[in-house]
């Protein structure tokens, strides 16, 4: 499966509770700080909500690149994903 990276870049203080509960459910403790995450369609949404606070694999969430990358189809999970092995 494949994995993303995603990097706190912007401080949510001035944000609604709900993308700061985001930010720590990605387990993102301070700027700059990066975690690594499977690809997911719920790490993709968590991203998505945070997008204007992150960045992922070193492109800025909200920018035409990064916007493409969450439009294309996640990789598949679960029993769907192992069969071909």
């Amino acid at each position: 499966m494949s994995r993303i990276r995603v990097t706190y870049r912007k401080s949510a203080i001035g944000y609604k509770q709900d993308q700061k509960a985001t930010i720590q459910a990605l387990g993102l403790k301070k700027l700059n700080h990066t975690v690594e995450h499977d690809d997911s369609p719920a790490i993709r949404g968590m991203v998505h909500k945070v997008r204007h606070l992150v960045s992922v694999d070193g492109i800025p969430a909200d920018s035409p690149q990064a916007v493409a990358f969450f439009a294309s189809t996640p990789p598949a999970v679960g029993a769907a994903a192992t069969e071909g092995q």
